[in-house]
Protein backbone atom coordinates (compact mmCIF):
# COMPACT_ATOMS: atom_id res chain seq x y z
CA UNK A 1 0.00 0.00 0.00
CA UNK A 2 3.32 2.38 0.86
CA UNK A 3 4.58 1.78 -2.55
CA UNK A 4 1.10 2.65 -4.63
CA UNK A 5 0.86 6.21 -2.44
CA UNK A 6 4.50 6.99 -3.08
CA UNK A 7 4.13 6.12 -6.70
CA UNK A 8 0.44 8.30 -6.67
CA UNK A 9 2.75 10.90 -4.91
CA UNK A 10 5.89 10.74 -7.59
CA UNK A 11 3.44 11.24 -10.33
CA UNK A 12 1.66 14.15 -8.74
CA UNK A 13 5.11 15.97 -8.30
CA UNK A 14 6.20 15.22 -11.35
CA UNK A 15 2.62 16.46 -13.46
CA UNK A 16 3.01 19.85 -11.32
CA UNK A 17 6.87 19.66 -12.88
CA UNK A 18 6.27 19.49 -16.11
CA UNK A 19 3.31 21.93 -15.34
CA UNK A 20 5.47 24.61 -14.13
CA UNK A 21 8.80 24.26 -16.53
CA UNK A 22 9.17 24.45 -20.42
CA UNK A 23 8.91 27.24 -22.79
CA UNK A 24 6.83 30.08 -22.75
CA UNK A 25 6.30 29.47 -26.65
CA UNK A 26 4.12 26.13 -25.68
CA UNK A 27 2.31 27.47 -22.62
CA UNK A 28 -1.25 27.33 -22.17
CA UNK A 29 -3.25 30.53 -21.55
CA UNK A 30 -5.05 30.10 -18.43
CA UNK A 31 -5.14 33.82 -16.70
CA UNK A 32 -4.99 36.15 -19.10
CA UNK A 33 -6.05 37.36 -22.45
CA UNK A 34 -5.13 35.44 -25.84
CA UNK A 35 -4.10 38.15 -28.75
CA UNK A 36 -3.75 36.34 -31.71
CA UNK A 37 -2.34 37.31 -35.38
CA UNK A 38 -1.83 35.15 -38.28
CA UNK A 39 0.40 36.14 -41.30
CA UNK A 40 -0.98 34.23 -44.27
CA UNK A 41 0.87 33.04 -47.11
CA UNK A 42 1.26 35.37 -49.76
CA UNK A 43 2.47 38.06 -47.57
CA UNK A 44 5.56 38.09 -48.54
CA UNK A 45 4.75 38.53 -52.35
CA UNK A 46 2.67 41.11 -51.49
CA UNK A 47 5.46 43.61 -49.44
CA UNK A 48 7.81 42.43 -52.31
CA UNK A 49 4.79 44.22 -54.69
CA UNK A 50 4.94 47.63 -52.45
CA UNK A 51 1.16 46.68 -51.59
CA UNK A 52 1.19 47.73 -47.59
CA UNK A 53 0.50 45.22 -45.23
CA UNK A 54 -0.97 45.59 -41.56
CA UNK A 55 -1.18 42.17 -39.80
CA UNK A 56 -0.39 43.71 -36.25
CA UNK A 57 -1.28 46.99 -34.83
CA UNK A 58 1.55 49.87 -34.41
CA UNK A 59 1.10 48.96 -30.74
CA UNK A 60 -0.61 46.33 -28.48
CA UNK A 61 -1.04 47.20 -24.95
CA UNK A 62 -1.71 44.09 -23.41
CA UNK A 63 -1.26 43.49 -19.72
CA UNK A 64 0.80 41.20 -17.19
CA UNK A 65 -0.35 37.10 -17.87
CA UNK A 66 -1.75 38.20 -21.85
CA UNK A 67 -0.59 35.94 -24.39
CA UNK A 68 1.01 37.22 -28.09
CA UNK A 69 0.47 34.20 -30.97
CA UNK A 70 1.76 35.09 -34.07
CA UNK A 71 1.25 32.19 -36.78
CA UNK A 72 2.85 32.33 -39.95
CA UNK A 73 1.35 30.55 -43.04
CA UNK A 74 3.99 32.73 -45.65
CA UNK A 75 6.55 31.27 -47.27
CA UNK A 76 9.39 33.15 -45.67
CA UNK A 77 9.96 34.47 -42.40
CA UNK A 78 8.95 37.72 -40.88
CA UNK A 79 10.22 40.01 -38.24
CA UNK A 80 7.28 41.02 -35.95
CA UNK A 81 8.45 43.13 -33.14
CA UNK A 82 10.68 41.17 -30.47
CA UNK A 83 9.78 38.07 -32.63
CA UNK A 84 11.23 36.11 -35.31
CA UNK A 85 8.51 34.18 -37.24
CA UNK A 86 10.16 31.62 -39.53
CA UNK A 87 7.87 30.04 -42.55
CA UNK A 88 5.41 27.76 -41.17
CA UNK A 89 6.01 28.61 -37.91
CA UNK A 90 3.53 29.90 -34.77
CA UNK A 91 5.00 31.83 -31.96
CA UNK A 92 3.56 32.02 -28.77
CA UNK A 93 4.72 34.25 -25.48
CA UNK A 94 3.09 35.31 -22.11
CA UNK A 95 4.40 37.98 -20.48
CA UNK A 96 5.12 38.01 -16.98
CA UNK A 97 6.06 40.77 -16.15
CA UNK A 98 5.39 45.00 -16.95
CA UNK A 99 7.86 45.49 -19.93
CA UNK A 100 7.59 47.55 -23.43
CA UNK A 101 8.90 45.96 -26.37
CA UNK A 102 9.57 47.98 -29.76
CA UNK A 103 11.34 46.24 -32.55
CA UNK A 104 11.20 46.13 -36.67
CA UNK A 105 7.71 44.86 -37.90
CA UNK A 106 8.02 43.83 -41.81
CA UNK A 107 4.15 43.09 -41.40
CA UNK A 108 2.87 46.99 -40.25
CA UNK A 109 3.55 49.98 -42.64
CA UNK A 110 5.39 51.81 -40.19
CA UNK A 111 8.03 49.01 -40.36
CA UNK A 112 7.81 48.64 -36.43
CA UNK A 113 5.54 46.95 -33.99
CA UNK A 114 5.60 48.08 -30.16
CA UNK A 115 4.10 45.59 -27.30
CA UNK A 116 3.33 47.30 -24.03
CA UNK A 117 2.69 45.32 -20.67
CA UNK A 118 1.35 46.85 -17.65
Amino acid sequence: MRARVGLALLAVLALVASACGGSTSEATVTDGELYRFVIPAGTGDRIDAGEPVEIVPAQLDIEVGDTVEIENLDSRGHNVGPFFVGEDETVRQTFRSAAVYTDSCSVHPSGEFTIVVT
